[in-house]
């Protein structure tokens, strides 16, 4: 059995906060956003991976929906750094993992997601991990969902 490998996210409430400054900075002073620039919505939240191996290959998703609710989780694609540099829409990861729980969802295991998307966004995220030690994801909390009913996180394959 090959070696698996799982990675919790993990919230960033540094970069959350940051880049909610940017927001409220521009706000106050009337300006826009650069073009391009992609800002945060009062429903996300900075989330990160630490990658402690490079070789991946994508397994599955666990995310745990403690109520009804949506959960989009958007990776950055290009190395990002928000101290440094905006996030830019061009740098935003296609597909998205969408992941809900509708109200009549009675067991815990009613957590659904588009499964191909979510695959395909899984191993997206493995091939960028080959060359990095973290990534980044907006997390966008809908329809009755927040950071505290969350749980969630990604499964590899360590290659060898």
């Amino acid at each position: 059995m090959a070696n698996t490998l799982e990675l919790l996210f993990c919230p960033d409430p540094q970069l959350t906060e940051v880049m909610r400054l940017r927001v409220q900075s521009l706000q106050q002073r009337g300006q826009k956003r650069q073009d391009g620039e992609r800002l945060l919505q009062p429903n996300e939240a900075v989330y990160r991976l630490d990658f402690t191996k490079q070789s991946l290959g994508f397994s599955h998703w666990t995310v745990r929906l403690a109520q009804s609710g949506c959960l989009t989780i958007i990776a950055t694609s290009q190395l990002w750094t928000p101290d440094l540099t905006h996030l830019m829409a061009r740098q935003l990861l296609e597909p998205p993992g969408v992941f809900w729980r509708a109200a009549d969802d009675a067991h815990e295991g009613g957590t659904k997601c588009y499964e191909a998307d979510a695959h395909e966004f899984g191993e997206r995220i493995a091939e960028l991990a080959k060359v990095r030690k973290v990534m980044y994801f907006l997390f966008a909390f809908g329809e009755g969902c927040s950071p505290e009913t969350v749980d969630c996180s990604i499964t590899f394959t360590v290659d060898s």
